[in-house]
Formats: C-alpha cells, sequence, structure tokens
C-alpha cells in the first residue's frame, strides 16, 4: 500500500481553543506540513482545490510549485482540480509547468469539486456541472498528448491546430478522478482507463464500496482489463497512540468540537460519536494494531492500493500529530505496505 499527506488547507479556528491563525501562518503550516510528509517516508502529498470559505486551496499549482521547491522525492498530488470551474487550457498550462518544476512528481486528481459559492464565482450551474467537467477533461487530456490540438466544444472557444506551451514532462500523465458520490464521475474514469479515488470521508464505508464496485462494473463495460483497476481511498482522521484508549480521549473533544461545528450550521452529523464513527467509517483511531485492522477490514471492500491520512493536525498538538505519524510509518505503514501489495504510483514504473 502506498501512503499519501493530504490537507484542503481549512481556515478555521482551533476546535477546541478558539484561536484563529493568519492566513499566512496557515500557508507556511501547509508547506512545512508537506516537507514533514516527505521526512517521515510518505509516498504522496495531496493539496485540494476549493474556492470558498472556509478553505485557503484556491490556487494549487502555486502552492504545490512552492513544495516542489522544498522537497526532492515525494509526489504532489492535485485533491482536486476541478475542471468543472476551470478553462482546460490554462489549467494544462499551469499543470505542464508545474510538472517540469517538480521533475515529474506531479500526479492529477480531477473533479467537478463541491460547494455553491465556487459554482456562483465561476457562473456553473448545477445543470451543467458535469458536462462542464467532462468536456473540459475530454480537451485537458488530449492537450496533455497531442502537440497540436484542433477541438470545438460547448463551454470554451473552439481551437484550430493550437499549440499549448509548454510541452510536459511526464506523457501521458496518470490522473486520477476523485469521486465522493458521483456514478458520473466513476463512469469517466472507467471509460478512460484511469484510477479512481474515493473520498471516503464523510459517510460509511459502505457507500463509497459501492460506487467503487460500479466502477469496477464500468470499466469492465468498456473493455478494460480488470488486472489494471486502480483505487485509492481517503480517511475521516487519523490519531494513534500505544495504548486505544488514550488515542480515543485525546481525539474525543477534538470530534466533539466537529459535532457542534456541524450543530451551529444546522447539518444533521452522519455520526453521533466518536465511537460510532470508528466503528462504520473511515476514521482510524486506536493504537497500531487496531489501525492495521481497520484498513485491512476497509481494504476488503474498496480493494484500494492508495490511502490518504490528513497532513495536519486537524486540532492536535503539533506534538501530537508528529508523534501519532512517526508512529503511523514505524509500527503501521510496514504491515500495511507487506499485506497489501501495491503498484508503482508513477505510470512509466518508477517507485
Amino acid at each position: 500500500m502506498k501512503f499519501l499527506a493530504m490537507t484542503l488547507a481549512f481556515h478555521t479556528p482551533h476546535p477546541i481553543t478558539g484561536e484563529l491563525k493568519s492566513t499566512n501562518q496557515r500557508f507556511r503550516e501547509v508547506v512545512a506540513s508537506a516537507v514533514r510528509a516527505e521526512e517521515l517516508g510518505f509516498d504522496g502529498f495531496g493539496f485540494g482545490e476549493r474556492h470558498e470559505r472556509p478553505f485557503l486551496s484556491s490556487s494549487p499549482p502555486v502552492v504545490l510549485g512552492h513544495i516542489a521547491a522544498r522537497t526532492s522525492r515525494i509526489r504532489l498530488f492535485t485533491a482536486v482540480t476541478t475542471l468543472s470551474l476551470l478553462d482546460p487550457v490554462r489549467a494544462f498550462e499551469d499543470y505542464s509547468t508545474l510538472d517540469h518544476l517538480s521533475r515529474g512528481r506531479l500526479d492529477l486528481m480531477i473533479g467537478k469539486g463541491n460547494g455553491t459559492a465556487q459554482a456562483e464565482l465561476f457562473h456553473v450551474t448545477e445543470q451543467d456541472q458535469w458536462d462542464r467537467n467532462r468536456e473540459s477533461y475530454e480537451l485537458f487530456r488530449r492537450l496533455w498528448r497531442e502537440d497540436k490540438v484542433t477541438w470545438s466544444g460547448r463551454f470554451r472557444p473552439s481551437l484550430e491546430n493550437a499549440e499549448a506551451l509548454p510541452r510536459p514532462y511526464q506523457r501521458p500523465i496518470r490522473v486520477w478522478h476523485g469521486s465522493a458520490t458521483s456514478k458520473e464521475s466513476v463512469d469517466l474514469a472507467a471509460y478512460y482507463g484511469d484510477p479512481l479515488f474515493s473520498a471516503n470521508v464523510t459517510n460509511p464505508v459502505e457507500p463509497y464500496a459501492e460506487l467503487v464496485r460500479y466502477y469496477r462494473e464500468r470499466w469492465e463495460h468498456y473493455g478494460h482489463d480488470p488486472a489494471d483497476v486502480l483505487v485509492g481511498a481517503g480517511s475521516a482522521g487519523y490519531y494513534s497512540t500505544p495504548k486505544s484508549q488514550d488515542a480515543i480521549e485525546t481525539y474525543r473533544p477534538i470530534f466533539n468540537a466537529r459535532l457542534k461545528f456541524f450543530a451551529a450550521r444546522g447539518l444533521d452529523p452522519v455520526f453521533t460519536s466518536l465511537e460510532d464513527a470508528i466503528e462504520r467509517s473511515s476514521i482510524l483511531i486506536g493504537s497500531p494494531q487496531q489501525i492495521i485492522d481497520k484498513v485491512l477490514w476497509y481494504h476488503q471492500r474498496l480493494g484500494h492500493e492508495v490511502m490518504h491520512l490528513s497532513a495536519e493536525a486537524d486540532g492536535l498538538t503539533d506534538a501530537q500529530h508528529r508523534d501519532s505519524l512517526e508512529l503511523f510509518q514505524g509500527e503501521i505503514a510496514p504491515v500495511l505496505r507487506k499485506e497489501i501489495p501495491s503498484r508503482p504510483l508513477t505510470p512509466g514504473g518508477l517507485a
């Protein structure tokens, strides 16, 4: 199994103390978390894209470009690139440039994105967002593979023998399709023979497992070899200590603060207690052996080879978070790497 550290760059008050850090400090923390992930031996670092509160992740190419300069080995993931909102030509130019700056360490994860505010910001409607996502990806994919492109569509001006520069470092690049609940994104991934990354965060594991099963069905429907399916999955939180009860009691006030956050916004929580979340969701709280057992449990349902953990403390102290990540890499990851064989992250076969 391969492991990513990932962040959406939330900018919210601390769930326990109420402290709100400055925007500048949050960006410094994101970069530091990427450097730490490389030092600890993670395979990849993911940075999301959102265009509304409470996120600071509106410009992944800029942030990942800075991280590329501060790291040398770790692969850099977008999580996700919201192609339904973007001009695919401009997105190609940004990410092709980043592909060179990182010397081919870029992995793209695309999706339509979520949120009413960001859709309004870019004048995307609920009725056309999926069509935009599909059309943008079709053009983006061709731009990455073809030196000159002639193309026409509904949502941007046509192209006639157009050349987009710079030509990318990786040809082709691996593009994951990020999906939470949508059969549309799953079908698009299966059609093109691309890997799927299941969010696996908000709901119980089973709905995500059902979506992955649908992906595998569509994969075969489109004539691809079932052995080539590649799936990644998220986790809804992580904290481990040598004794499980210590982990649970430390994380409980963080989880309870999350419940209050939902209640204040009139949202019904999917999980009513930390114990409920530990039992039914992908959250990983407990001793190393409990974490191993939990990952193996939902691997049986999703068949994923790649998994992400939160790159940032999310309410833990920095020392607690680092100790927990060190415990993960020291005692948990080696077992999971052995128990769940995984293919290289790069399409060319490099580790």
